[in-house]
């Protein structure tokens, strides 16, 4: 049966269920709660691989519920994070919205969903000289619950258990690197704190220069044990850290509120040491060497899984952790995961780097099972937005035997277009272009879309890319745009793809074309087995604009071919395909039914544009 199939009879178990209990009695409640298990049971079977990721910051989604816009808190937006018209605050989006909006995300072609952080953040957090809300959800205070701006526990179990009724998966983005902006220093305020390296200010000596932490063998991997941070008993070896007497218990879990599990080194450089030690922008680093540390995180993520059952873990900040931390927490987590009966949790790392060695390295030394290749996101803004070569996207496949895994690996990378933090694909291209007409901005970002779910990989696709989001500049908050009618000035007057809508609206449209591409892209792609699990082979790529083929095959002996075209021009061209490959069907755009001769196909790719083919394995001479 297939996928979309199964997702509407369960839809239909879902709507009928009150009807028939009120008749049926214990009998059709039992049937139903086996529907539910088999719908769940057909979730959990599926690989990392088979999903399709929609990538939502509830805050700016749908807002489901305005009774908690202000998340409890009274006073001004100083106190609420509650400011609708600025796009450094809160809008109102929560975990409601989008349960009612699952049909519209489920309709695209995903298969999964990747909120951004939920649980419970620093209302606003003052940084030199502007004030911000954690709206986005990276600035965690209370890692036990939901912050209380999106909804309640109670609102995010009906939405994991409506996305599984669904056959969808629910990802749940976790943050170990820091906590919000809680600590600070004697010597200094805010995040103009100067990094103190250990070099200069090493542990066994305070900044007052008293001796500290006597015994205490230092931060490397072999001395990671509990008896030697048993004997790391004072954290002011670079600064002198306090928390302020109101925010004393602030974090939980408690631990996570004593000054000796963060580094206190001062602020990242974001290079070097710093990276891995260092404050981002005065968020508090978390001392993830310690033992101790290890322990609580893996508890505390572990009761996630327990509660909820989550389908995986999207890992912010994952390469300013240290690789000993993801050797205890990753298997910590699939072994938690497999015990609820969860057999193919996914875990992928946010690694921002763009070339595969550095990216792979993550995978080979941390133990991450992937990361996000920002490496292929890369190459595709160099090559569909920059019009360079297809050998640049060829180069990043041809990586794939670095991770861990090797190729099976890389079908498990988490791949993308753009998103909250590196912008909007629209962006680059009208950066690129900003006299070209909307329509070739629109077909530039649909090719960048094909690339990522026809290849290997786990495609994420990015909440209103496909109602034509463009972003309004060059930092983050740009294109973190509302779904919903948006009061941001920015917000209201951006340019939209496709579409004559403006501020004024939501931003649901299923007729919009990149909505309606994008869905029949990721449809092609649930039902070919070989687009998902299939072995990659590059068969065209070239120094300029042009033909980048791909093969996708599976041990049946099927082959898929998907031919991109990066130019303005059509292209007509001969492509290398298996010579058992003869028949041919189209599956989008003309394909011939014929090979040209064994081992050769002819094809025709309109102007970035894309065909995709699908040939039966014939006999072997």
């Amino acid at each position: 049966m297939h996928l979309e199939r199964t997702m509407v009879q369960i839809g239909e178990w879902i709507c009928s269920a009150a009807l028939l209990l009120a008749f049926s009695g214990l009998a059709i409640a039992s049937q139903l709660a086996g529907s539910a298990r088999d719908a769940l049971a057909m979730v959990r079977s599926r690989l990392p691989e088979d999903e399709i990721i929609y990538l939502i910051m509830p805050d700016r989604f749908w807002n489901g519920d305005r009774s908690n816009d202000r998340g409890g808190i009274s006073g001004d937006r100083s106190k609420t994070g509650y400011d609708p018209t600025d796009k450094a605050f809160y809008h109102g989006g929560d975990i409601k919205g989008v349960i009612a909006k699952l049909d519209y995300i489920q309709g695209l072609g995903a298969t999964a969903i990747w909120l951004t952080p939920v649980f419970r953040n620093k209302p606003v957090q003052t940084f030199d000289h502007f004030q911000s809300a954690g709206y986005h959800g990276y600035w965690g205070l209370d890692f036990t619950d939901i912050d209380p701006h999106l909804g309640t526990k109670a609102d995010y179990k009906a939405l994991v258990d409506a996305a599984h009724l669904r056959g969808m998966k629910v990802y749940f983005d976790i943050v170990v690197n820091h906590t919000a902006d809680v600590i600070q220093y004697r010597e200094c305020k805010g995040s103009g704190c100067t990094y103190h390296s250990r070099a200069e200010f090493p542990y066994g000596r305070s900044v007052s220069g008293e001796e500290i932490n006597r015994g205490f063998l230092g931060d490397e991997a072999p001395n990671l044990t509990m008896e030697n941070y048993a004997k790391l008993t004072r954290p002011d070896y670079a600064y002198t850290p306090y928390v302020p007497e109101e925010e004393k218990h602030a974090k939980k879990p408690d631990w996570l509120n004593d000054p000796i599990y963060y580094h206190n080194r001062g602020e990242s450089l974001f290079k070097g040491e710093s990276s891995q030690f260092g404050d981002f922008i005065g968020l508090d680093d978390v001392f993830t060497e310690n033992p101790r540390v290890v322990r609580g995180f893996i508890e505390l993520y572990g009761s996630w899984i327990d509660e909820f059952g989550i389908d995986g873990f999207r890992i912010d900040t994952a390469r300013h952790v240290n690789p000993e931390f993801w050797q205890a927490f990753v298997p910590a987590m699939l072994d938690r995961a497999k015990s609820k009966g969860i057999p193919n949790f996914h875990i992928f790392g946010e690694v921002m780097e763009f070339s595969p060695g550095l990216l792979a390295q993550h995978t080979r030394v941390d133990g991450l099972p992937a990361v996000n290749d920002f490496a292929l996101q890369a190459a595709l803004v160099d090559v569909i937005a920059k019009d360079g070569p297809t050998d640049r996207i060829a180069e990043v496949f041809r990586g794939d035997s670095l991770y861990e895994g090797g190729e099976a690996a890389a079908r498990r990378l988490a791949t993308l277009t753009g998103n909250h933090d590196v912008l909007r694909f629209a962006h680059y291209v009208r950066k690129e272009r900003p006299k070209a007409p909307g329509d070739e901005v629109m077909r530039r970002v649909r090719l960048a879309y094909a690339v990522i779910l026809l290849c290997r990989g786990v495609p994420v696709l990015y909440y209103g890319d496909e109602q034509g989001f463009t972003g309004i500049g060059d930092v983050d908050q740009d294109s973190r745009e509302d779904m919903f009618a948006s009061k941001v000035p920015g917000y209201r007057n951006a340019e939209r793809l496709g579409t004559t809508s403006h501020g004024d609206d939501d931003h649901f449209d299923v007729t919009h074309p990149l909505y309606r591409d994008i869905s029949e892209v990721a449809h092609i792609r649930l039902r070919e087995e070989a687009l998902r699990r299939g072995r990659q082979v590059v068969r065209t790529s070239g120094e300029k604009p042009g033909l980048l083929a791909i093969s996708r095959t599976l041990e049946t002996g099927d082959e898929v071919l998907v031919v991109f075209n990066t130019s303005a021009e059509p292209i007509s061209s001969r492509v290398s395909v298996k010579p058992t490959s003869l028949q041919w069907d189209g599956l989008h755009g003309a394909c011939v039914p014929r090979s040209a001769d064994r081992g050769s196909y002819a094809v025709t790719v309109p102007a970035l544009d894309f065909v995709v083919c699908k040939a039966k394995a014939a006999a072997t001479p």
